[in-house]
């Protein structure tokens, strides 16, 4: 008998806030659409980083700025985080081998 594959955190959460997770081999239409969302949000998070360099190399930014611009890479670590114990998680444990 084989083992059931370990649940994949999925990188969206419900409208309540829940965690989502996904159970299955990771070549369906959900876990394909979940490689493409993570691969968004990494981007975005690039994107937001050096938009965030070239801010705070300003030499005056509103309070209202700097809380927008702390609110947006405040989710955008989330999300990353998200993506990587996702990752990680179907790694596996250090020394695991395949199959």
């Amino acid at each position: 008998m084989s083992e059931s594959p370990e649940p994949r955190l999925l990188p969206w959460v419900t409208p309540e806030g829940k965690t989502c997770f996904l159970l299955g081999d990771g070549t369906g239409y959900v876990s394909r659409a979940a490689n493409r969302i993570e691969a968004v949000q990494l981007d975005m998070a690039d994107t937001l980083a050096a938009h965030a360099d070239g801010m705070l190399g300003e030499p005056k930014l509103s309070e209202r700025e700097l809380r927008s611009l702390a609110g947006h890479l405040t989710r955008a670590l989330r999300d990353v985080r998200r993506v990587a114990v996702s990752r990680g998680a179907r790694l596996g444990e250090p020394g695991d081998v395949p199959g």
